[in-house]
């Protein structure tokens, strides 16, 4: 089961490589990991994508709060979110098939952001699912490359309901 956690840290050298090193001294697999600042330049928003089951979700919280720069941890488990992927990918395309990949990246809602003489370059966001279906449909045409950011994701706040 995929758990999805962020973690504000403080944005400093040496931070993503503690949390990193932590997740590897327990044996704990990291599934997507995407780091960016937040609006305050002193802290940084991690989320991380963790497989496997409650007890390995306890444990990864556990360890995480036991590291000096984590400020908070919010696991969104049980939790409203929404989540999204972007990913650049570079498509083998002749020109007469570009009116094609215009149409599937159209249905997409993905954007063509560069053009060479036998590729077109596409970026997409949305959920992980929709980047593999993406992907599924751009296969027989040629995929020459692809670099996605991993998953972020923040939780939908009610009326009321405090961050």
């Amino acid at each position: 089961m995929k758990h999805v956690i962020s973690a504000l840290v403080q944005n400093k050298p040496g931070v993503l490589a503690h949390v990193a090193g932590m997740f590897a001294a327990r044996a704990f697999n990291i599934d997507s990991l995407a780091v960016g600042r937040t609006d305050d330049p002193n802290l940084s928003r991690m989320t991380i994508v963790v497989v496997g089951g409650n007890e390995v979700l306890e444990q990864v919280r556990k360890q995480l709060g036991k590291i000096v720069s984590v400020v908070k941890i919010q696991d969104f488990a049980g939790r409203d979110i929404v989540a999204r992927d972007l990913m650049l990918i570079n498509i083998h395309c002749r020109p007469e098939k570009r009116a094609e990949i215009q149409a599937l990246v159209s249905m997409f809602e993905g954007k063509v952001v560069d053009i060479g003489p036998k590729n077109v370059m596409v970026e997409i966001s949305g959920p992980e699912s929709k980047m593999e279906a993406f992907i599924d449909a751009c296969r027989h045409y040629g995929i020459k490359a692809t670099a996605r950011t991993g998953t972020i994701a923040m939780p939908r706040y009610r009326k009321g309901e405090k961050n």
